[in-house]
């Protein structure tokens, strides 16, 4: 899978533009779409469920933001028929073993990260993203 759109959902901007710097060094992707609000990301995910030309093929979320957090975000968002998969990523400073097992209960959740990505740790995502190695 040729990973074109991602979409970075993080209510905290100096992590947006850190991730994205990140994105786009290491050519993880062709367009970063970044939202600090998941309820904001959740209504343009939900206006163009039908189109999968208007879908981001990867989300890398985190899970402790205001308004909603990570896991209504994943709640809302499963209840969805998206016309294309969309792989979910958890990117979080949690390493809360409550969250890292929570995150098992999603098949969405492709894999957790933990703060801070890096060049590393984005390579092996789009190792995984490649060849299909997702976490069930």
């Amino acid at each position: 899978m040729k990973n074109k759109v991602t979409y970075i959902i993080d209510d905290d901007k100096l992590s947006i533009k850190l991730m994205s710097m990140l994105i786009a060094k290491n050519n993880f992707c062709e367009e970063i779409i970044s939202f600090h609000n998941p309820q904001t990301a959740l209504d343009e995910l939900k206006s163009h469920a039908n189109n999968p030309l208007k879908l981001p093929d990867v989300i890398l979320l985190d899970l402790n933001m205001p308004v909603i957090d990570g896991w209504q975000f994943l709640d809302e968002f499963s209840l969805v028929p998206f016309a294309k998969e969309i792989l979910i990523f958890i990117v979080s400073s949690s390493i809360d073993p409550c969250d890292l097992e929570m995150a098992k209960n999603y098949p969405i959740v492709k894999n957790y990260i933990i703060k801070p990505l890096t060049s590393e740790k984005l390579k092996q995502a789009s190792f995984l993203i490649e060849n299909k190695i997702l976490r069930q």
